[in-house]
């Protein structure tokens, strides 16, 4: 059991005690204070309240609101009105309660010391404020939440600075792991590299009205290779902690524990590690869910077996050949994006005398096969960071490309594994990083938490995800299997969509 879940129960068991105080002074029998939901009925009759206040904190979600709205009032028959005693209410109980309970100079003051009270003007807008705050981050956390294209690893799916709605209700909302943080800050306080949460308590992975996701979703999730990484804008989410041991083993010959001792020294404390939902967003294309045999040939993928069609709206890079330079202008007519001001609007890179490598979707090969200066598109060949150990399992032994790749299996809750040593290689990171599992190898047998094992259950469902711009997208065929407890939501609607002015036609336009 976690110090966290520990701390969580002792104050869960600190608020009921003095619940127990309160209730006595309030003339209700105090036992009554110890049983969850009869309490908070108890509360709402002596208040006189309408009884539908009970039954609305069984709403899922929003239910937990209204039982603190329930503490709150329950707190102000006690003589207690004050914007600091609602904040002790909120979000410490576990102390107030007892005081109130137990303290000599607090009483229940009753009905009458409430109706007798009247807010002022600035409290009445701070309580405003207040609501408000509350209810963007109960819609934020558990309903939908705002998202924005940053990088064009979805082209032309999805545009850089495309907003989108992501609906946290497709998969099921998920209870945040660190539910202390501030609102409408995702890990870092704006401005600074400081953390926007604290971890004093941490809950364990919970989801409710939990569904899996589909084949071809387009995907929320938190970057799963994001638990560890260098705090610095130059590496972060895009060269991370795992890549730079990669390339220390592989540029030194070094094994990854003198690896991991070389880059502890060389960043010391940039290097954090970071609880799952505070982990980068990222989205994709899900390409397998969990069970599905997935493989790669020559850029078309295979799920068991069988040929998948490509994203109605693709990307590949080609290589491209013409008599004279290419006119930028042109380029944008037809959709390919010549701006190397900025590197995520930009398909296009020059790399010999008249000789391209474009990233393009296949109307717009199609468009630009009829240039008259355009002599031959070829696929453009991959380079060393599209083979070999930089990708997944990153480990030497495997010569997968990002075009030709696996089969890979992707693993399911509930089904066993054999450790053997080619499955240990692929899924060691899901067993003791996701899984939380302590896995050894001594004299050719495993261990598993201490003890001998010969295979493995997995504790959770996994699925596969890539990006739809293929040639131009850091996915699961670099960092591997994304767990279920990593999944945000499903994108949904493009609400609105910008470059250099709107893109009218984007706007409230459904994501496939």
């Amino acid at each position: 059991m976690s110090i966290g879940l520990i701390l969580f129960i002792l104050a869960a068991i600190a608020v009921l005690i003095g619940l127990y105080g309160m209730f006595k002074k309030a003339g209700i029998a105090p036992w009554k204070a110890l049983i969850p939901l009869y309490n908070t009925w108890c509360m709402v009759e002596k208040m006189k309240l309408n009884k539908i206040w009970f039954f609305l904190q069984l709403i899922p979600i929003a239910g937990q609101f209204v039982t603190i709205w329930i503490n709150i009032k329950f707190v102000e028959f006690f003589g207690r009105f004050d914007l600091w005693h609602h904040f002790l209410t909120v979000f410490f109980p576990f102390i107030y309660f007892p005081y109130l309970g137990y303290s000599k100079m607090e009483r229940f003051a009753g009905e009458m010391v409430v109706k007798n009270y009247k807010k002022g003007v600035i409290r009445e807008w701070i309580d405003a404020a207040v609501f408000a705050i509350v209810a963007a981050t109960l819609i934020r956390t558990f309903i939908f939440e705002a998202y924005v294209i940053p990088t064009p690893s979805m082209e032309k799916t999805l545009l850089v600075n495309d907003f989108l709605f992501v609906s946290k209700f497709a998969y099921g909302p998920r209870v945040p792991n660190t539910p202390l943080a501030m609102p409408f800050m995702h890990n870092t306080m704006i401005g600074t590299n400081a953390k926007s949460y604290v971890e004093w308590i941490e809950l364990p992975y919970t989801r409710w009205f939990a569904r899996p996701v589909k084949r071809n979703d387009v995907v929320v999730f938190n970057f799963p290779v994001n638990d560890t990484l260098i705090n610095d804008p130059n590496y972060g989410s895009q060269t991370t902690y795992y890549q730079v041991i990669q390339n220390q083993m592989m540029l030194n010959h070094i094994s990854e524990e003198e690896a991991r001792r070389r880059v502890l020294l060389q960043f010391g404390d940039q290097i954090i590690t970071r609880p799952v939902d505070k982990r980068e967003n990222f989205i994709k294309r899900c390409t397998a869910i969990a069970g599905d045999t997935l493989e790669i040939k020559n850029r078309v993928i295979y799920i068991n077996g069988v040929a998948q069609p490509f994203p109605p709206e693709h990307e590949f890079s080609y290589m491209v050949s013409t008599t004279a330079p290419l006119d930028p202008d042109k380029l944008n007519e037809i959709g390919i994006q010549d701006n190397i001001d900025d590197r995520n609007k930009n398909q296009v890179t020059l790399i010999g005398n008249n000789l391209y490598v474009i990233s393009m979707s296949d109307a717009e090969k199609v468009q630009l096969k009829l240039f008259p200066t355009v002599k031959a598109i070829e696929n453009a060949p991959l380079g060393d960071l599209d083979r070999g150990p930089v990708l997944y399992p990153n480990d030497p032994s495997y010569n997968w490309t990002v075009d030709d790749f696996g089969p890979v299996w992707i693993p399911a809750k509930g089904a066993t594994i054999p450790l053997t040593p080619d499955n240990v290689i692929r899924y060691k990171r899901c067993i003791v990083t996701y899984e939380n599992n302590r896995l050894e190898e001594k004299n050719g047998r495993y261990f598993l938490n201490g003890a001998p094992a010969t295979s493995y259950t997995f504790k959770m469902n996994y699925y596969w995800m890539m990006g739809d711009n293929r040639h131009n997208s850091l996915d699961s065929r670099f960092w591997g299997f994304v767990p279920e407890d990593h999944i945000v939501g499903k994108a949904s609607i493009i609400w609105f969509s910008y470059n250099n002015g709107i893109r009218w036609g984007r706007l409230f336009k459904t994501i496939h």
